[in-house]
């Protein structure tokens, strides 16, 4: 792991500065009297949160710091909210490459509806699954603490374990929300990070940030919408008819971030450098890196799944959108390519992600699945390649991206697929609509 997990680094990064003065520089009486105003009052408003948090993250913090950060930086002014010009353009993006789409998979449209978010959207809208994914890795770090305290200590500090979980809650939230707002900042579509971060069947593209990306390119912006638009509905066609594909992606982090095992041999010189009396000083102390998680033989198996199935999908969605598009957009080459490097080199959003939930989503494999896909495409056919995304044993392994014309070979061989009607099993395989109210008692 490049970056620690959040929690491990620093909460605001940008106001640590080279030119940040150590002492404090000279400054008035009334600016003194200002500032430390200015401290007691956020001060009184985290504690206010910390009060209602129940969880090992103050996502209510979290959103706050993420929703400032971003108005501070100039978003609220340039920010989209879905409606006029840019909502009608990310619609109008949305269908053709759906018709074009149509064309190049079995699988049918998988948005029911497409919008133009801002940034700020984008966190409102994606924090539900930030939840799921962060919360395995701050309980984990959270247990920590208290697991490796002796007894005596436990039943010594009382009062105090509370109010150390609702501060680390009040850090981890904190540091959230600086990074989501970086992401926020960075991505161009709700799929880029190759998760189903927002609602079921919504496509989403981030026309503010989608502008930024397409300064340098020499391209013209209606063409980088179209093409970001059909990456982001190939990837809606994967997550709604392919009913394993999200559970088993979110599945896999959680189950790597359950893995982390804090060495807390450090425990004991941690606790010296914590003052009750000073909430800062908890944050500090888990920021210096003294609890730095150990990667363990598991997490590596399923950083490993992850990976490979984070390229499988990448792979895919870049064949399928090639296909589809054709020479129908001149500069679809140039997109391609640089979009491939944005991912397998990591940006800004897949640095933030390794920060957050403490590893990297680069599907390094990206090119090797896209040419197993490709391949099985053009030897097999449309209906077979896309037909074993049908069960999870059918898709490609880490060994056949090693191998994929063994692969090819191998699936020619295989009887059970030539009678298969992909859509009949995927429909098979989804789990049937359960219209009652859990919390109906009749139902």
């Amino acid at each position: 792991m490049s970056n620690l997990p959040f929690g491990f680094g620093p909460s605001d990064p940008d106001k640590r500065g080279e030119n940040e003065p150590e002492g404090g520089g000279p400054g008035s009486g009334a600016d003194a009297f200002n500032q430390l105003g200015q401290m007691l009052s956020q001060l009184g408003q985290m504690l206010s949160q910390a009060g209602s948090s129940s969880g090992p993250v103050n996502y209510e913090l979290a959103k706050q710091i993420a929703l400032q950060k971003l108005s501070s930086g100039g978003e609220g002014k340039i920010g989209f909210t879905g409606s006029g010009d840019s909502g009608a353009a990310v619609r109008d993006a949305a269908h053709l490459a759906e018709l074009w789409l149509n064309a190049a998979t079995i699988l049918p449209a998988g948005a029911k509806t497409s919008v133009a978010w801002s940034a700020r959207d984008w966190v409102q809208e994606t924090l539900p699954t930030w939840q799921r994914l962060c919360d395995p890795v701050a309980r984990q770090i959270s247990g920590a603490w208290v697991e490796a305290l002796p007894a005596e200590a436990k039943q010594a500090a009382g009062p105090l374990l509370s109010m150390v979980s609702q501060m680390g809650g009040m850090a981890f939230g904190s540091q959230l929300g600086n990074a989501l707002a970086q992401l926020a900042s960075d991505v161009l579509t709700s799929t880029e990070v190759g998760l189903p971060l927002g609602p079921d069947a919504t496509s989403a593209l981030l026309p503010a940030n989608i502008e930024k990306f397409t300064e340098g390119l020499e391209l013209p912006s209606s063409e980088v919408m179209v093409f970001l638009a059909a990456r982001e509905a190939a990837h809606q066609r994967l997550f709604t008819h392919v009913p394993w594909l999200r559970q088993r992606l979110l599945a896999t982090v959680e189950e790597f971030a359950h893995g982390i095992k804090v060495d807390t041999s450090a425990l004991e010189h941690l606790a010296g450098q914590i003052d009750p009396s000073n909430p800062a000083s908890i944050e500090e102390a888990m920021s210096s890196g003294l609890l730095e998680p150990k990667t363990t033989p598991e997490q590596e198996a399923a950083l490993t799944r992850l990976e490979t199935l984070l390229a499988l999908v990448e792979g895919w969605v870049d064949v399928v959108v090639a296909d589809a598009v054709g020479n129908r957009l001149p500069g679809a080459d140039a997109l391609r390519e640089t979009l491939r490097r944005r991912r397998a080199t990591g940006g800004p959003a897949e640095q933030t992600f390794a920060t957050l939930v403490g590893l990297e989503l680069r599907p390094r494999r990206m090119r090797a699945a896209s040419a197993l896909w490709k391949l099985v495409g053009d030897q097999h056919g449309m209906e077979k390649r896309d037909g074993l995304w049908s069960h999870p044993d059918l898709v490609p392994t880490a060994e056949d991206l090693d191998d994929p014309l063994e692969f090819s070979e191998r699936l020619g061989n295989r009887a059970e697929l030539d009678d298969l009607d992909p859509m009949a099993e995927l429909e098979r395989t989804r789990p049937p609509e359960d219209e009652s109210d859990p919390d109906d008692p009749s139902s």
